[in-house]
């Protein structure tokens, strides 16, 4: 494929893509295939010449689409958003087309310096504390980590680091081996302090823990993947009072802000916790500038030594939507769970079991479990909407989470029609069996 091809091609997959995105809402939301199905429809092994591009597309019809849940789908109510926009889309094309490998800051300057002003960006957003924010002079700053876990497994390495290091000054014959055996990490069923736990968006009572952990000289780290995003609105702002007291912080802008994965945002009050743990520095990374402190090497704030350049669906978003587009963005998918929430409580055969905060309802059939497992059987079997479960208090729960960007009120209408409607066959199916 030339440049020219390239040029046509390319103008074709967007199209492919609009086109997909327009219609997603007419596609049953979730697959109907069995595990191995993709096997037997291509060759078992890779093509001796070049096949044509027609017939590479062709296939993504026939072989993929079967196969693919629809994420982007406003049917879709599981799990919890996966945000895609257009301008996060052109800006990961664009990311793509530069191919920026930015381990150091001398291996493309403005991938690194775009990352470092982006998280003060939505730091800012957040109404986060200077601690957290790069500036010019502070401190910390923050990072792009692929994932929620990603940034919490940095935190732990990063806290065992500054224990080891902390022990090993006060008493420089223990060995770094008996200083670690002896560590011990406290945690919660969610691991770590937790705004929005997966289950049922619960929050830990952050003010309280983080008082605790300063005085006994532990690590905080908080989890807010999901949640974090609404945290730009005034009016949830309050939902991360307490921040002041971790030392780290993360939340994922690819789950509800409109930037599509990958793209985690951690923080850190004092980046030499994060670099101690993980610093590299072989010669053929080293470069002029390197020690004038004005520059960050985010090969030493991660597990992976390369990155893209995932700022740019950052800086990309936050300037075609601005703040109050983004902000009314995230209100409207807590309102249309409000109005989920409101007709599940209508409706005496079903009751709410957890408080509804932001955009998920946690609810169930009153009845057995098996009843409510029927229910989603049924639901799953039939693919016109997408939900999965959850155990609240030893209860099987069903979700229902406001994910996709093109929701709107007559998708949630349409699906408390069609569960309510469900819900006569799982009763029936259910009493027969029993």
């Amino acid at each position: 494929m030339d440049a020219a091809e390239f040029r046509r091609r390319g103008k074709e997959m967007v199209d492919f893509v609009a086109d997909y995105l327009e219609n997603i809402e007419h596609r049953r939301v979730y697959p109907d295939v069995e595990p191995g199905y993709l096997r037997s429809m291509i060759p078992s092994e890779a093509p001796l010449e070049p096949e044509s591009y027609e017939d590479v597309l062709k296939d993504v019809d026939r072989v993929i689409m079967p196969g693919i849940t629809h994420w982007q789908s406003p049917h879709f109510h599981a799990y919890f958003p996966s945000a895609s926009s257009y301008p996060a889309l052109l800006a990961d094309m664009l990311c793509g087309g530069l191919g920026c490998i930015g381990f150091t800051w001398a291996a493309s300057p403005a991938c690194t310096e775009l990352e470092t002003v982006m998280l003060d960006w939505l730091g800012k957003m957040l109404q986060l504390p200077e601690d957290f924010l790069a500036g010019t002079k502070g401190q910390g700053g923050g990072v792009i980590q692929g994932t929620a876990s990603e940034a919490t497994l940095m935190a732990l390495l990063a806290a065992r680091c500054k224990a080891v290091k902390c022990v090993h000054e006060s008493d420089p014959q223990r060995s770094e081996a008996d200083i670690i055996s002896k560590l011990i990490a406290y945690t919660s069923e969610e691991f770590c302090a937790t705004l929005g736990t997966t289950p049922s968006c619960a929050f830990d009572k952050i003010t309280e823990l983080g008082p605790l952990c300063n005085a006994e000289n532990i690590w905080m780290h908080i989890d807010a993947a999901y949640a974090g995003s609404s945290f730009i609105c005034p009016e949830f702002r309050p939902l991360l009072d307490g921040v002041e007291f971790a030392d780290s912080f993360n939340f994922n802008p690819h789950k509800w802000l409109l930037v599509n994965f990958d793209c985690s945002a951690m923080w850190v009050k004092k980046r030499t916790d994060l670099i101690g743990a993980f610093k590299l520095d072989p010669v053929y990374l080293k470069y002029d500038n390197q020690e004038s402190g004005l520059v960050t090497d985010y090969r030493h704030w991660g597990i992976p030594l390369g990155r893209r350049f995932r700022s740019l669906k950052l800086w990309f978003v936050f300037r075609m939507y601005g703040q109050s587009g983004l902000q009314a963005y995230i209100r409207k998918h807590v309102e249309l769970a409000k109005v989920f929430e409101t007709m599940v409580k209508k409706d005496k055969r079903f009751e709410i079991c957890a408080e509804v905060v932001l955009g998920l309802v946690c609810f169930r059939l009153k009845g057995s479990d098996e009843l409510n497992e029927a229910l989603l059987k049924e639901m799953t079997h039939l693919g016109r909407i997408h939900l999965v479960p959850c155990k609240l208090r030893g209860r099987f729960v069903l979700r229902f989470a406001v994910c996709g960007r093109t929701t709107e009120l007559r998708h949630v209408q349409e699906a408390w029609t069609h569960i309510t409607e469900l819900q006569h066959a799982a009763s029936r199916e259910f009493h027969t069996m029993w």
